[in-house]
Formats: structure tokens, sequence, C-alpha cells
């Protein structure tokens, strides 16, 4: 079948559909049907059905005779080591990391809260809380004690599983001081915490809290997989809290094992046994989904790496794990290839390097611009697929079905919609919009299985926040357009498209623009305050490394450019150099907080700022132009 087959399919009749794909999934009682529609625009997929996480992921492939193959390579720059686990490894650790939480009291329903860096640890710690039916919540490692705090209060953890600390390029992050202090800044407080000790920095324990990883789990009984209902929340992630107090997505249970398991072939085309890598963090959704519970459930073997894209040592360490470890999907955030584009423009790292097992590229996270697309194929001469999705759908909205049937790339698209995803372009009133007319992006309810029912504890919140604002559909906060084809581009949050005189135009179009420059690394284009029209775009820009001349100059060929290719009325007539841009951990750049500094009003410290010194260093910089001068 063809993707459009597939995919008209899905629409046509998703229970047939889905319930198709759930046979790929091991049950122990099989769901009666696929959707439950429970009123009012909730659903929720496969809720009667009995299954277990952790059985999907690692048992079954144990018991299938494949215990010996390799399910996570650990390859670490910042300690110079390399480990592999096997699936038969994995089981007898998750059993037993499982038995010392039921040991500690907590059950099916319980919550626990994760705060990991990139260690094995980290993903037999989500497992072991799917083997027993508690509901995980893995929180960034190294996050502020406020932030970890606001977490624990609102999912109320039974426990804590915890690492002593992180490890950072140059620096040794503690995690236990910022757990301590986010203890005792909570309200609610933990039964127990669990702390892995890590060579690099030894944490103090506190007697009759916190108990040793390894010591606490001496004379457990291995925990055996507990059903849980289709619908029973797997895990509780928080979306960032830069407006107000984060959003804990839920999981559901079932629905996210098949349509995981379902991406992995007709996405990222990997078969069982196959290496896939996801350079992102088990703090993020691409870590919960496509570093732990996808590759796993799938049968894949998946690379947990603890280093930077530059730094650890040098701009190869991506093409040296891909090469070593015969990686045959990769996937990372184009702001990753835009900073290993920065340190070595012309590839020259990556020719040290056998890459012939790999099979292509897939970007997410950051609008991925067509001059970094084409950098890296013209490097890699791989496919790259850029893609679309979100914490809260756990999985691509819009994409390459590359597995299914390759579609031609076109550059700047992230493809077509994936089944089970009626992506429409909308406008304002919420009728939908002509092929090629920007838009809000909304997805016809219901989601497909594997996306967010509700939020925890907080429906209305839901409502408010994703179905109010046009009745009958989820709303992406996301602009952009369809074209004739189908293709859908996404051209900036909504937020991010800015009124010029009237006119509304998005910022991704010109950051497009401004990236073809041949000096410029990376960029951002915000709408800040003006008087006369409302609005005016200003343009932030890094280069590359190794350029030496007048930024001046720069500036002026990058207005130039601009004003050739979208015209005089984005009446763009500022750009600006800067040494980095300010960006969460996951590389998504802060784009609302550069226009409060620009327009010179208070904000909000982001939680999850990868380097809160740069904001100084933006407004020092936006002060030179005439602006951030509240």
């Amino acid at each position: 079948m063809t993707y459009r087959d597939v995919y008209q399919s899905s629409l046509a009749d998703p229970e047939k559909f889905w319930m198709s794909a759930a046979e790929a999934i091991d049950w122990t009682t099989p769901p009666s049907r696929a959707l439950f529609d429970r009123g009012d625009n909730l659903y929720e997929w496969f809720a009667d059905g009995l299954l277990n996480g952790c059985y999907n992921a690692v048992d079954r492939h144990v018991e299938a005779g494949r215990g010996a193959q390799a399910a996570i390579i650990h390859d670490s720059p910042m300690t110079g080591t390399k480990t592999t686990v096997t699936y038969a490894d994995l089981q007898q650790r998750v059993a037993a990391l499982a038995g010392t939480l039921v040991a500690q009291g907590v059950g099916k329903g319980d919550r626990v809260i994760i705060y990991m860096p990139m260690v094995p640890e980290a993903l037999e710690a989500m497992l072991a809380c799917a083997r027993i039916g508690a509901i995980h919540s893995v929180v960034f490692g190294g996050f502020a004690a406020n932030e970890l705090a606001v977490r624990i209060d609102d999912c109320a953890p039974k426990a804590i599983l915890a690492a002593s600390c992180g490890l950072e390029p140059g620096r040794v992050v503690k995690y236990k001081p910022l757990l301590d202090g986010a203890i005792e800044l909570a309200d609610h407080k933990p039964d127990v915490c669990l702390i892995l000790q890590r060579d690099e920095e030894r944490a103090e324990l506190i007697p009759g809290r916190d108990l040793d990883w390894h010591a606490a789990q001496e004379g457990v009984t291995p925990a055996d997989c507990v059903p849980v209902e289709g619908n029973h929340p797997a895990y509780i992630l928080y979306t960032s809290g830069t407006t107000g107090a984060p959003k804990g997505v839920v999981r559901p249970t079932a629905g996210h094992l098949v349509a995981l398991n379902w991406t992995m072939k007709n996405i990222y085309n990997v078969d069982p046994g196959d290496v896939f890598w996801a350079a992102s963090d088990v703090g993020w959704v691409v870590g919960h989904s496509y570093i732990c519970y996808a590759p796993l459930v799938h049968g894949n073997t998946t690379v947990v790496f603890e280093g930077k894209p530059v730094g650890t040592p040098d701009a190869g360490t991506f093409w040296r794990v891909i090469a070593e470890h015969n990686v045959r999907s990769f996937f990372t955030a184009p702001t990753a290839i835009r900073a290993v584009k920065r340190e070595d423009p012309k590839g020259l790292e990556r020719r040290k390097f056998d890459l012939s097992g790999l099979r292509a590229l897939y970007l997410a996270g950051e609008r991925a611009d067509p001059d970094t697309i084409e950098w890296a194929q013209d490097i890699l001469g791989t496919p790259v697929y850029d893609h679309w999705w979100q914490t809260e759908t756990g999985w691509t909205i819009a994409g390459n079905p590359a597995g299914l049937e390759a579609l031609p790339v076109k550059i700047g698209s992230p493809t077509v919609a994936m089944p089970g995803y009626d992506v429409q372009i909308l406008d304002e009133a919420g009728h939908p919009m002509p092929p090629g007319e920007l838009g809000a992006i909304a997805v016809k309810l219901p989601l497909p299985p594997g996306t967010l029912p509700t939020l925890w504890n907080a429906t209305e919140r839901f409502r408010k926040s994703y179905l109010n604002a046009f009745p009958g559909y989820y709303e992406t906060g996301d602009a952009g357009m369809i074209d004739a084809d189908g293709y859908l581009y996404i051209m900036a949050r909504t937020d991010d498209v800015i009124n010029v005189a009237g006119h509304r135009l998005s910022t991704g179009a010109m950051e497009e623009v401004l990236a073809s420059h041949p000096d410029v690394a990376e960029c951002a284009v915000v709408g800040v305050s003006d008087q006369l029209k409302g609005q005016s775009p200003l343009g932030l820009v890094c280069l590359t490394t190794g350029v030496n001349r007048p930024h001046s100059e720069i500036t002026a060929e990058c207005v130039k450019l601009v004003r050739e290719k979208i015209g005089p009325v984005a009446a763009f007539k500022n750009a600006l150099v800067v040494d980095r841009l300010p960006k969460t951990r996951s590389g998504k750049i802060l784009r609302a907080t550069v226009v409060k500094i620009a327009d010179g009003v208070d904000f909000k410290m982001p939680a999850t700022i990868d380097d809160p010194v740069i904001l100084d260093e933006i407004k020092t910089a936006l002060q030179t132009i005439g602006y951030a001068q509240g």
C-alpha cells in the first residue's frame, strides 16, 4: 500500500487501522475495541485492554530467544566509557530495581520522579516503574531546585530516583544538593530517594530517606510485570513553565506502545535488531519515545549518549558514534547539526568515518532551515528528513514515512501528515484555509493513539490550552500552510507570526533567508514593538567559525537579502551579530524571551534555559542598537 492508501484508511476507519496496529503488541487481555469516546471531545484508546509496558519493551524479546542482543549501548565521551546492556541483562536489572521499589511500598498508580543524567540506569528506572504500574515523571537532570519542587508538589511522588551528579563539558553538576533543596521547598515529601552514586561526585545520603541505588537492591525479590489497563498512565512529562505553572502531559500505556511500535518501521525504517540513535535526553519527550520506549518495544538497540555535538571532544563526535555502533537511523535536533556545521563548515570531521550503514538523518525539535538540511545532505550523502511533533503528541504529526514509502523531500517541509492526524489550516474564526495560505495548524479530533488524553489533574486546563480555541480540533500552537500536494510547512509558533502594518508575516520564512547567507551559522527572527507598524522584525545571527569580516558588512547583506527574498513588506531593517542564541536544553530558541528583553519589559527566567548568562549578553548587544532600554 502507498502512503496515501494507508493515510486515508487511518482516517476512514480508525477503529480497524489501530486495532490492526495493536496486534504487534503483546496483551494480557486484548482490547474489545480501539477508540473510546468519553464525551465532550475527550477520547481514550484501547482503554479496556490489559498489558504491561516493560514486558513489551524487555521480557518478550528475552522470551523470544533474543536475550543476547544488545538493548542499550551507553557511549559517554564525558567519562570515556562505552558499555553494552543486553536484553537479558536489562530484564534482570529492571526486575531487581522494580523489586526494590515494591519493597519500599511503591505500587500501581504511585508516582515516581526520575532525576537522572544520560546513563543506562535512567532507562532502567523508567522501565522499572512501568513493570509495576507506577507512573514515572522524568525531570531533566540538573533542573533548578524550585522547578523540581513545583513538579514534586504537582505529581506527589512516593519515591524519587536520582543520581549524585551529571557531567557537562568542564564541570560536574551536583544533583543531590538540588534534589535536597527541592524536597525542602516542596510541600509534598517523598517516602524514599534512591541515589545512584557516580564516581565523579559521591553524594551524602540522608538517613531514613535516602538509599544507595545498588545497596538497596541486595536481597530483594525481583518484581514481575503487573498488567495495567490500556488507559493507565505510563508517565507524566511536564512541559516548560515559561508561562505559568508547567503542564503535566499524560501518556496512556497502550496507545503509546501501539503508536511508537508502528513508527519504528514505517517512519524511521529500522527492523528489529538494527541500531537506532536519538541524540536527545531522557528529560525530553524524544528521550521517552525514542531513546527508551519505541526502540526497545520494537526490538532495536538504542544508543544512550552522554556528550554534546561539539566539544566532547570535537565536531566529529556524532559521526564517530554512528560509525562505531553501526547506527542505521539517526535522530537529532537541527540546532545540534547547526552547532556541528558552525564548528566544521566543510565537514572535514565527517570524512574520517565510514557512515555507509546510515540510512537517514531525522531532524525535529526546532524548525529545520533549508541551509542546514542541504549541508547535512551534502556531507552525509543520505536522505535528511525533517519531521514535526510535540511533547503533547509523543510521536510524529507530520513526517516522511520512509519505511512505508519514501516520499520526495521538499526542503522546508516536514512532508505530510501521519496516519491518524487530520491536519488542517484554520483562520482565526476556525474556518479551513485554501492551499498556500498561512494560518493556525490544528488537528481534527480525535487525535490518534499515543497522544495526550488530558493533563495531570487538570482537565479544564487541558481544554483551555488545546481544545477551546477551535471547537472539535486540537490546537497545536504552530502556524503554517499546506501546499497543493498536501505537504505541510511549519512557519512559526502562532505567537511568532508577526503583524507588520497589517501584514501577517512568518518569522520562520525570514530565518530561512538569513540562514542562507554563507557567513551565518544560526539565526533567529523576532517581532519587536514598533509604534508605527505595530511590530517590526529583528534578526539575531551567529557567524560561522572563522569568519573575520566586519559585522556591519554582514548585517547589511542580511537586511538586503531579506528585502530581496521576502520583499519590502517585511520591513526588515535590523540584524545584529551575537555570539550565541538563548536556548532551552533541548535546543529550542527562546524567541519570546528575546522579544521581552528587546521591548524592555519584565520576564520570567525560563525554567529550561541552557545558560542564563546568555540573556545578559543578548541584552547588552540589543542596547547597542537602541533596544532593551526598559
